[in-house]
């Protein structure tokens, strides 16, 4: 069976049935990036499921070992490129956890801000992509699509207009904030906020009142809570599961800990289950930036000055780990510093990684249609697994 991974293949199954052995992408639309699944079918049943990673190596860590402190954050985000504030946040952090580096309480601030703004535009692609990945059975997977990324679009106009980028933004640095807010953004964002809550509700009186999209998700790719811990998932895949756990909440980062917000949690580890989790998240993070707005303090937004060299900032020796709550789950870095101006060693943890890890547990017993629902409702970002 060495050509099996290459073409199809049809193998005597048990009991007499026939067996395809079939792949699904790295090429397929529905494969989020260059995913690779071989998958072996019984009819339209999968019987079995090999995950294949590794088309797109990005070197991350050797890069972080190679760039300075100074220079890494602008990398970082191009590990998770759909949620870049969150991965370069996760970096800093780290880097200020092993040097003991104080934050003001303005960057923490708008260290918050940015990242639940980041978090609102990722959902916004997940569920655009999702739906138009399920298609036209929906009556309307393209219409939610270009209705997410209308409203996605009003979020990176506000990146835009404080840092200059759309997509890579290299907003945080080690001891704060590279930027501030311009006069008249916050004012913008709560506009901006405030319409897309509006919309929220009409995305789910189109979903949750169709047919089609209920027998698509529910009861469809169910992770228990024990094969949820086992395997390590974390955000909204072990929220979706009865997981009551949030980075967030447990272990408090850049003042999240002066905020009021709610942590969704739903039982039945379906993909409509990670759905409603989502959906929560959107609403919870629309109130958190609110409130990081109304009591947005004074002062500065770095603790050490401007740079004239990438080397200057330099970290005494020491090792730590640090993580934030990420759209997609728990993304960590750990760092051992040896005093220069660049790390020893780095580590990322990627979310997306190890919630992939879920898929051969629970897409055997599936149809074919199934894979792409499950697929979609883990919303991973292939930057972050080819690390």
């Amino acid at each position: 069976m060495a050509d099996s991974e290459s073409r199809k293949v049809i193998e005597l199954g048990y009991g007499g049935n026939e067996r395809l052995v079939m792949n699904m992408g790295p090429q397929h639309p529905s494969a989020h990036g260059v995913f690779r699944a071989i998958l072996t079918l019984e009819g339209e049943t999968v019987v079995a499921v090999d995950a294949v990673i590794g088309y797109l190596h990005r070197c991350h860590e050797k890069l972080g070992e190679m760039l300075t402190y100074v220079q890494y954050p602008t990398i970082a985000s191009k590990t998770d490129y759909v949620a870049a504030m969150t991965a370069e946040l996760a970096y800093v952090t780290a880097v200020e956890k092993v040097a003991s580096f104080e934050v003001p309480k303005r960057a923490q601030y708008l260290r918050v801000i940015v990242a639940e703004l980041q978090r609102i535009a990722s959902h916004c692609l997940w569920l655009g992509t999702w739906c138009l990945d399920m298609g036209g059975a929906l009556g309307g997977g393209a219409t939610v699509f270009l209705y997410c990324i209308r409203e996605r679009e009003l979020i990176l106009d506000l990146f835009e207009s404080l840092t200059g980028a759309r997509l890579l933004y290299g907003f945080h640095q080690v001891g704060g904030t590279r930027y501030d807010i311009p006069p008249g953004w916050a004012q913008t964002c709560r506009e901006t906020i405030a319409l897309i809550e509006q919309r929220l509700d009409e995305y789910e009186a189109m979903l949750e009142d169709n047919a089609f999209f209920l027998v698509r998700t529910q009861g469809v790719g169910v992770i228990s809570a024990t094969l949820a811990q086992e395997v390590g998932v974390s955000g909204p895949l072990a929220r979706g599961s009865g997981i009551d756990f949030d980075l967030r909440r447990a272990e408090p980062y850049s003042s999240y800990q002066d905020f009021d917000f709610k942590v969704p949690v739903e039982t039945a580890g379906d993909c409509y289950a990670r759905y409603r989790v989502r959906m929560v998240e959107f609403r919870e993070s629309i109130k958190i930036v609110r409130q990081a707005l109304d009591g947005l303090p004074e002062g500065p937004i770095s603790s050490r000055p401007g740079v004239k060299s990438v080397g200057q900032v330099r970290v005494p020796k020491g090792e730590g780990y640090a993580r934030v709550e990420g759209a997609r789950g728990e993304i960590g870095f750990y760092i051992v510093a040896d005093g220069g101006p660049k790390p020893y060693r780095m580590k990322v943890r990627g979310a997306s990684f190890s919630n992939l890890a879920i898929l051969p547990h629970i897409i055997p017993g599936c149809k074919v249609a199934d894979v792409v629902a499950i697929m979609g409702s883990v919303d991973p970002v292939f930057g972050e697994v080819d690390r």
